[in-house]
């Protein structure tokens, strides 16, 4: 080992971080998680012997804190490489780069997030205000305590869902482990340990954030495609309709207002327009998609 070995959990864990400093957050948070759990099951396993003891066999085995990160980084880089979405070829030009978008499958996904996130943002709100507000509410009983601790743990995994689901929108790399509860603390610490975490805090606050912004993403989607959409096809049909192609029954008629928009001149603008939007929509989705799951990462990864 480069350095000297590491007697306990918390030294060989603050090592760990250490060695780690600079990579990823989501990435320092599945390393921490993994080697602590690590370190706990041997330990578990190795009853007769001392903590340093098994640490110091550890080290031959699992590595030492240097290794270890070596370790996690190469193989974050090789996994980054793998799941990379292509970029288009170079050249076309400008036009060809603008519909490009089209073959992106993060901006479909990233598009269906827009239409998810009302109903997303829905659920977090209210799971957030309910949950705090029975927490409050309970603290006068003894099983507010108890309700505390099982509110704040299904937040966390509610969290990490959530960042699995942003990671595979985005590509942003979001933490595939949660954090490590650790063992060993007292009922009251492990409650003193929670109201003093920030990401306690920051993702009760995401959580909240989720609805107003949930509203924004699907309003912007429905107006987007709906205006895009209708702008695209609707002329066809008007196309279609002076042509004799479509016949409509039951008096039912068609009037532009104003009267311009039905003219013959107008039905290719509209036709381009309605491209234009539509495939700024799809860049717009992109984008906000990955803005999204920077500001998720901001608020729930810890390190961050």
């Amino acid at each position: 080992m480069n350095r000297s070995a590491p007697r306990s959990i918390d030294a060989y864990l603050k090592q760990l971080r250490g060695e780690l400093a600079g990579a990823d957050p989501a990435l320092m948070q599945d390393a921490l998680y993994d080697a602590e759990e690590y370190l706990r099951a041997e330990i578990a396993a190795h009853p007769g012997k001392s903590e340093a003891d098994v640490l110091e066999l550890i080290s031959s085995t699992y590595g030492a804190p240097d290794e270890v990160a070596a370790a996690y980084r190469e193989t974050e880089v090789k996994v980054a490489a793998a799941l990379k979405t292509p970029r288009p070829a170079a050249g076309g030009g400008a036009l060809r780069r603008f519909f490009a978008v089209y073959s992106d499958p993060r901006a479909y996904a990233s598009l269906f997030y827009l239409f998810l996130a009302l109903a997303l943002g829905i659920f977090h709100f209210v799971f957030a205000v309910v949950g705090v507000s029975l927490s409050l509410g309970f603290a006068v009983l003894i099983i507010g305590v108890p309700f505390f601790l099982a509110f704040i743990g299904l937040t966390r995994v509610i969290a990490l869902a959530d960042g699995r689901l942003l990671e595979a929108i985005s590509g942003e790399r979001m933490p595939r482990r949660p954090r490590h509860p650790g063992t060993g603390q007292s009922f009251w610490a492990r409650i003193g340990e929670m109201l003093r975490d920030a990401r306690t805090w920051t993702t009760l606050a995401y959580f909240i954030l989720a609805l107003p912004l949930g509203i924004a993403y699907f309003t912007l989607a429905v107006t987007g495609l709906a205006v895009g959409l209708a702008l695209t096809f609707a002329p066809l049909f008007e196309i279609a309709r002076r042509l004799g192609w479509l016949h409509v029954t039951g008096g039912l008629t068609v009037d532009y207002n104003p009267a311009w928009l039905g003219s013959v001149f107008f039905l290719p603008v509209a036709i381009l327009l309605g491209i234009v939007i539509t495939t700024g929509l799809m860049h717009l989705a992109r984008a906000i998609g990955r803005m999204h799951a920077r500001f998720a990462k901001h608020m729930l990864v810890m390190g961050t």
